[in-house]
């Protein structure tokens, strides 16, 4: 049975995430946006915690369940709290950073914000090609998001095969 057209479910990225329209530099959500989900969850679990604690003597509605459920949330919330680090390096800085560690001129080069480790450290990757035409030299960098420190660098030649375009005219081979 097929779901009429009208009703059929779109998944969407929230506003502040979608860039398909956006014009201009784009700025990436920062990690602190999760202190507020995180105290969410501390208040929602202490309330649980304290509702078992005076609990009466024959709890139907308030058993350990809740208990539970409240001890998980203070854990959660807790989590986000202690992770809700702020981005300090912003892209053009980590890009700058890691243009100065691979080691040559860079040409095009893509910023991609992840998290490493337990505590979620707001982490660049750094994707840079060098600025001859085809380029000759591909790398990636690792640049901390909270200091600019390159944590790890990766060069190589160019494998990709760019003659197709040298032929057609849109590329002037070097």
């Amino acid at each position: 049975m097929s779901v009429p057209a009208e009703r059929e479910h779109i998944d969407t990225l929230p506003e502040d995430l979608d860039a398909t329209d956006f014009v201009g530099p784009y700025l990436f959500p920062d990690n602190n946006r999760r202190r507020w989900p995180g105290l969410l969850y501390v208040v929602t679990g202490a309330a649980f915690v304290a509702a078992w604690v005076l609990r009466s003597v024959t709890p139907i509605h308030v058993n350990r369940g809740l208990l539970l459920c409240g001890a998980a949330m203070l854990l959660v919330g807790i989590f986000h709290i202690v992770t809700a680090t702020n981005l300090k390096v912003r892209e053009v800085d980590a890009l700058a950073a890691a243009s100065k560690a691979v080691g040559f001129p860079v040409g095009h080069a893509s910023a991609q914000l992840g998290w490493r480790g337990l505590l979620s450290r707001p982490t660049w990757r750094i994707l840079l090609y060098s600025a001859e035409e085809p380029p000759r030299t591909r790398g990636i960098a690792v640049v901390d998001g909270n200091n600019a420190e390159v944590l790890s660098t990766h060069t190589e030649e160019n494998p990709e095969d760019w003659s197709i375009y040298a032929e057609a005219g849109k590329l002037t081979a070097s």
